[in-house]
This record gives structure tokens, sequence and C-alpha cells, in this order.
């Protein structure tokens, strides 16, 4: 794509596009349309639904899982036996539930590029064969001569060669705030940034003022908006932190439980313990032990829940492990206009010479008009004006709508001022507007006076303030024609400072997201004077931090952006490459980088980030379907209760995969055991009993918790870090092992001795089955305690009030009471092949069980200690 237009004169730009200021004929706009294809943005490669399914089951553990499925239910009819398809059945439920969620959340990401497409003018003034008409956009061709007026969407990117006090809203594009006015000149940096190409206007933006010619320079894939939809085609979604551990976890767990399972069936083989269908059976239940099969849609589950939360928090979530991706959010590189200001030019400071003259100024040298709702509309420092006037009610809505002009002279940009001129009975009064150093030269002033108010607009200026000047004069009759004369000998009547606002909650959240260690870092299209001041009001600059342009960007090397990226707060005038150079070189870094944005210039590096947050209200479609999240109230402040949301839910999610893994371990060292000492500790129905009542209900639970008290006091978890460190994994080898240990006494309480349980091993069902019955009730009980103590990994239980707990309180007690219908329910113990036990024999099962939770509660004592 040719990026020198704005270098070139108008006679060269016709030249290179072979074409002049009447247009194309029709025929050779049609041949260009035939070989050059129409003027909208490509689709690129979409993914199928099926093939969107069918990606779901890359994971090592689905395919585990699958193949464990098909052994449990086809493994008994090696023996005779019917098939037996409960079992395969749950599991494949879980893994088609997961395949499901991860397709519907990946479908709606395709949305962002369909969402650019559309952001193209569905029609086009433009000159054929001399006369000028409406076509589609899309038949646009390179050379096409096009007509701009207020109220239009700039279809193509075009040089301009005429302009009449045009202004164009670029904030989509480059993130400035307001309208730029356009100029029929020649620039000579090729390097200038989009907002700077006054001679040019992009695809996608929209004209407030004036109007124009241009000439199309480019069109679809090779406009400023094309090149933006190829990096957003292009930008591959990064695997999230929790994903990859998550990933490597059940990696690692999936080969080992193989391993395992593959030396319990040859050494059950080999040592004459049992036959080789005994024993290929007895590793299927191993399998399934290990298998932690519910931790894939327990996680997605306590996800989808962190999702809902959110979303009544004004965050919706559009990929579910985002949801703790900003909770481990370091950087957030966010964009100003819209996002840390309102968006709104806002008049801030009025300095007066003539207070009353100065509002009827502000009114009757004001475009701007009221809608029915008293909103006003136009360009934003004209509706800044009467947004003053009406909100400190120095005007009605009925002042603005009966205004009346005796002559007017509009806005120039060689004069840098506008004047409207008011009957005053047989004379008039004429109110003059513009650039305060162009209009204080046509005043009378002393030279006191006019020292004070170049001092007041200096400082209005260094405040990043659009600073505008006013002034008056009475005359008898006056001739429009010659501005000169009616601009000249003026009285000074004031001036108005105004910006662009920063959000009053912008502040607190990003002092909040300090504390939490978490860097913000603006990253905006518009001036750095401008930037800086918004940024010193809100605490982003400091402590040693600088302010850079794109142009001071661009010169640097990669190597050089990653030595500098941690000294720079701010980033102005940037282009879209810009910013996704900049979230790059963070993640070189190491850190886990969140983008805040509104425009279409959002959206490649938006997708880029680890995280996206896309704005709801202010935002394109495209920055929100390419976004993971979008805030519906656009309120910088929502960020900061998203990230303290995807901490807990990171907690939660820690909780659970290690209640999890603590349970399975207990079942596979129990079971590792009595296979060892040629025991029928438990039957594979037992098992997955287990896992699907006492580890699944409990492991939801703990993924609904309350925060931790000290939640935002800790900064983010490094993305190095594991999801378990080492001490971490021999707890829960540990509690695994207590677990196994405890189950393995009932067991032998069960038999009665030693000596029972061997002779039940050669033939006594009554006693071997009163032993299996004792340790499925501790195996299983002894997980619902430990769950309980698994609420927080640093508050000792019983300093925990019950009521703010209730989740795990009620899957404690409904998993409890399946456990006793089980047993104390004739038909279920009868299918389940357990026996009744006896008054001392449930104090015994009661006592082991309350040794895990006493169990769980050391070690978090412990821990405290170290800590202390």
């Amino acid at each position: 794509m040719k990026q020198d237009w704005h270098t070139l004169s108008e006679r060269e730009v016709f030249k290179r596009v072979d074409s002049g200021p009447q247009g194309l004929s029709k025929s050779v706009a049609a041949q260009r349309l035939l070989e050059n294809g129409r003027n909208k943005l490509s689709e690129g490669k979409r993914k199928t639904l099926i093939g969107t399914f069918l990606s779901q089951f890359s994971d090592l553990m689905i395919w585990v899982l699958i193949a464990a499925a098909a052994v449990s239910a086809f493994a008994p009819m090696l023996a005779g036996e019917p098939v037996e398809l409960a079992d395969a059945m749950i599991i494949l439920v879980v893994v088609l539930l997961n395949a499901v969620m991860g397709t519907v959340q990946e479908s709606r990401a395709e949305a962002a590029l369909e969402a650019l497409k559309n952001m193209a003018a569905p029609t086009a003034r433009v000159m054929r064969d001399g006369h000028a008409g409406k076509i589609p956009a899309d038949e646009l061709v390179l050379g096409d001569v096009v007509m701009l007026e207020a109220g239009d969407s700039v279809p193509a990117d075009v040089r301009l060669f005429e302009s009449a006090s045009l202004k164009v809203e670029e904030s989509a594009l480059t993130g400035e705030s307001a309208p730029v006015e356009k100029l029929v000149v020649t620039l000579e940096a090729a390097d200038a940034p989009l907002g700077d190409r006054l001679n040019m206007c992009f695809m996608g933006t929209a004209v407030t003022y004036g109007r124009a010619a241009a000439v199309v320079v480019a069109v679809g894939m090779e406009t400023q908006m094309g090149a933006i939809a190829g990096q957003l085609a292009t930008t591959e979604k990064e695997t999230t932190p929790l994903q990859k551990k998550l990933n490597q976890i059940t990696n690692v767990l999936s080969i080992g439980v193989l391993c395992i399972a593959a030396m319990v069936f040859l050494l059950g083989v080999l040592s004459g313990l049992s036959d080789a269908l005994e024993s290929f059976m007895i590793a299927v239940s191993l399998a399934v032990a290990a298998i932690p099969e519910g931790m894939v849609a327990v996680v997605t589950i306590v996800l989808a829940m962190g999702m809902s939360r959110m979303a009544k928090q004004g965050a919706i979530i559009r990929r579910l492990p985002a949801v703790e991706t900003l909770g481990s959010t370091q950087i957030i590189c966010s964009d100003k206009t819209g996002t840390l200001t309102q968006n709104k030019m806002t008049v801030q400071q009025v300095h007066t010479g003539e207070e009353a003259l100065l509002f009827e100024a502000m009114g009757h040298c004001n475009d701007a008009t009221l809608e029915e709702s008293e909103r006003a509309i136009g360009d934003p420092t004209e509706t800044a004006l009467i947004d003053y006037l009406l909100l400190h009610k120095l005007w009605s809505a009925g002042d603005v709508r009966s205004r009346k002009r005796a002559g007017e002279i509009p806005f120039d940009s060689e004069r840098k001022l506008s004047s409207v001129a008011v009957a005053r009975g047989s004379a008039m009064r004429i109110y003059v507007k513009g650039a305060p150093d162009v209009l204080l030269s046509r005043c009378v002033l002393s030279p006191q006076k006019a020292a004070e108010v170049e001092k007041d607009n200096e400082d209005m200026a260094t405040q990043a303030m659009r600073v505008l000047a006013f002034a008056y004069k009475d005359a008898e009759t006056a001739d429009f024609r010659r501005p000169a004369e009616v601009e000249s000998g003026l009285t000074f009547i004031g001036l108005v400072g105004m910006i662009d606002p920063a959000r009053p909650e912008a502040k607190q959240a990003i002092d909040i997201c300090r504390k939490a260690g978490i860097l913000p870092v603006m990253i905006t299209g518009d001036h750095k004077i401008t930037a800086m001041a918004i940024a010193s009001e809100l605490g982003i600059l400091g402590d040693g931090r600088v302010a850079v342009t794109g142009v001071e960007l661009e010169a640097m090397s990669d190597d050089q952006l990653a030595k500098n990226v941690e000294k720079i707060g701010v980033y102005a005038r940037v282009s879209p490459a810009h910013k996704s150079r900049i979230v790059a070189a963070w993640q070189k870094k190491g850190k886990i980088v969140a983008m805040t944005g509104d425009g279409v210039n959002d959206a490649p590096a938006l997708r880029l980030a680890d995280i996206g947050v896309g704005m709801g209200i202010t935002g394109t479609d495209v920055s929100k379907g390419a976004s993971d999240m979008v805030l519906t109230d656009d309120n910088f402040a929502t960020i900061v209760l998203a990230v303290r949301e995807g901490r807990r839910i990171f907690d939660n999610i820690h909780k659970t995969v290690r209640f999890l893994l603590s349970s399975n371990a207990g079942e596979v060292i129990a079971i590792l055991f009595a296979t060892l000492a040629g025991w029928h500790l438990l039957a594979p129905i037992h098992i997955l009993w287990i896992n699907l009542v006492t580890d699944t209900f409990p492991a939801l639970a703990l993924g609904v918790e309350p925060a931790e008290s000290d939640i935002m006091g800790r900064k983010p978890r490094d993305q190095k870090t594991p999801f378990f460190s080492a001490r971490g994994w021999v707890r829960i080898v540990l509690t695994g092992a207590i677990e196994a240990g405890l189950t393995i006494g009932a067991y032998l309480l069960g038999g009665g001795s030693v000596a029972a349980v061997a002779a039940a091993a050669q033939g006594s069902p009554e006693l071997n089955q009163t032993a299996m019955t004792m340790a499925f009730l501790t195996l299983s009980l002894a997980q619902l305690f430990a769950a309980v103590g698994f609420q927080s990994e640093r508050n000792s239980v019983f300093n925990m009030k019950p009521s703010e707990h209730k989740a795990i309180w009620l899957a404690f007690f409904g998993s409890a009471a399946l456990q006793l219908i089980v047993v104390l329910i004739t038909p279920m113990r009868t299918l389940f092949d357990l026996r009744m036990l006896s008054g001392l024999q449930w104090i015994q099962v009661v006592a082991l069980c309350l040794i895990m939770l006493l169990f769980v509660e050391l070690q978090k004592m412990i821990t405290r200690r170290k800590k202390s």
C-alpha cells in the first residue's frame, strides 16, 4: 500500500492514479473494478463450526478419558458379562460438555472481522463522466473523485484537492478526541502519523463539518482500515496462562497414570495375585480413580460462574479463560479517549473581561444545534460551549433555538476565526471567535491587559486545554465579504479553555491497580501535551516514567524499546502498528498484558494482548469483537472489579484443582497399596461414585468461595510461576497419603484384624463387604471433610462464619446425605454390594474423617507460622 500520498502535490496524485478533477468515465471505472475488485474488506479464511468443534479434542487428557470410557464399557465382555455403559456415558458427557462450551465461545470471536467489514460507508457521491451521482461504496475504484460533506462516512482513503472548512472525526482510527481540520496542502514528513496527515481522509472516519472534494488513492484491503483488518486476521490468540499450566498438569498426570496402570497390570499377572482379566480390570479402576475426569468440566463451570458474576458487575466475558487472565495481569495498556477520559469536550475554565458579553458570544458564535432531548449536536468544541451555557442556566434551550443572524463569516483555516452578527435595533453586534494569538492581534488592548490575557492563555495551554478567544464590536453596517474589515478594531471579552476530561473514577481505579501491583500505561493517538496532562492528573506518570511520541517510538529498534519500555508511561500520536509493538515488547519481558480500547485502531492490539478489554458503549463493533472482555459501562473502575474477580476465580480454581488432585491421589495410593497386598479394597463403581459425588460437588462449591481478605494486596502471579510449587505438590501427595492411610485403616477395622482380612481375601464375603463398606465411606467422607478445610488456603475453618460459605456446607451435607442413602437404603446398598454397619463402626468412620480435617488445618497452621 502506498504510504506517501500526503507528500505529493495534487497534480502528482492525479498523475499517479491516472485521473483528474472531473473523475473517471464510467467505462474506465468499470474496467478498474473488474481488474482490481470491490472496495471492501476481505473476510479471510474462517473455521467451520465442525472444525471448531473438532479442535476441542486436541488435548491429551480428553483422549485418555475417551479411552477409559471405552475400556470401562467393553472390558466386562471379556468375562462374559454384559456391556456396562453407565460409567462410560458419564465420562463422555463430561467430555462433550467441555467441547460444546469451547465451540460456542470460539465462534463468537469471528464477529470482529465481520464488524470491521461492515463499517465501510454504504454509498458514496462520486464524479463519473463529469457528473455527480451516488453509487454503492464498494464500487469505488482508484482515481474516483468523491464529494464529502458533514454527516458523511469517508468511503475509502482519499487525498483532498478542494476543501471548505472540512473537519473529520478520526478517534476510531487515531484515538484523537477532537475533529481534525483538513487542509489542501502538501506535507513533507513521509513518516507523519495518521493524525497529522491533514490532506488525507481515511475509510471509516466521519465528516463533522464543512465539505470537500477528494480523489480515491486506496480501496479495500489497501486502505488504513484494510491494514488493520489484515493484522486482525493474522494475529493468533495465545493460550492463556491458566490453560498452559492446567494442560501441563493434565498431560503429565495422564502419562503417569497410564504408566502406573500398566505397572499394576504387570505386577498382578506376574505375581499370580490375579489372572490377566482381573488384573486388567484393576488397572482400569486405578486409571478411573487417578484421572480427574471431572476437573475439565469443573474448571469450565467455575469459569462460567465467574463470567456470570462479572457480567452483573459490568464486564462481559467473551472467552471463559479470560476470567482468570485479567486477575493475573501485570500491565494494562489503556487507550485514553473514552476509556480514561469522557470522550466529550468540556469547558474547564472561563476567563472573562466582559462576563455577560462572553456568554452571549459563546451562544451566538456557534453552529451547534439542539435535539428534542436538548442534547447539543455539532462540532465538539461548539457543543461544549452550549452545554456550559445550559448547565449553568446562562441560556435556556429556547434561547439556543431562537438564535437569528444578521450576517456571518464562516471559520477559515487561514484566518482561524469565525464571526456572527446579531441585530440590535437598526445596528448590529458582531461576535468573533478564534485562536487566541490571532484574535488578540485584532483587538484594542493596553499592554498590561494584553500581557494578562496572554498569561491566562499560556496557563490554560500548559494544562493541555484547547483555548478559544472571544471578542466583539458594534457596527451600523458591515460588509461580510471583507473579513479583514469586519474582524478588526475588536474589544476582547474573554477566553474559554476546554478539554476532554478524565473520568472522575479513573484516578481511584488506577491507585487501586498500583496497590495490586498492576502498572498502567497510556497509549493514545492524541497529542503529547494533552496525553501527559491527563496521565499526570490520573497518576500514570511518575516514578521517573516519561512520555514518547509515535515518531520517537518509530526511531527505536525492538531492542531499544525492550530496554526502555519499563520507563515509558505514555505513548502519544501512535499508529495501530505501534500499539501492537508496545504490547509485544511487554510480553517479551514475560509480563501478562491487558489492553483496553474502543476504536478500530485498537483491534489488533486487543487480539495480541493476553486479554483485550473493549468498551461496550463508545467502542466500535470491531474493538468489541476483538476483545476477550467488554465493559458494558465503559467505566475504567470496572476493570478493578474485574481484576478482583479474576484473582478470586484463580484462587478458587487453585483450591478446586488441589482438592481434586489430593482426592485422586488418595484413591490411587489406597488402590495401589491394596492391589499389592492382594485386597479387594473398592470396586470400580465405588470409585466412579466417589469421583462424581464427593469430588464434583465440593469442587464446584470451592469454585464459588468468596475472595480472601488480602486478595487486592498481593502482587499479580508471575507467568513463570508454576500452578503448584514443589511444596504444593508435596502437600497434595501428603494429603492423599493421609487419606489413603485412613481408608486402609477403615478397611482393617472393618475386617476385625489383619488375619481376618487375609481370611476374607480367601473367600469370606461378609467380612470383606463390611470392610469395603467402611473403606468406601471413609474415603468419600474424608474427602468431604478435606473440602471443608480447603475453604481457605490461609485461614482456619474454625475462624470462619458458616453463613459466608453456604455453598461448601451445602455440598458437604448434600454429598454426605447421598453417601448415607447408598448405605442405608436396601436397593442402593445391594446395587453397590455394601453392608450395613454397626454403631461402633459408624463412630470409627466419623473419627477417621475428623482426623482428615485436623490434618488439613495443621498444614495451614504450619504455613501461617512460616510466613510470619
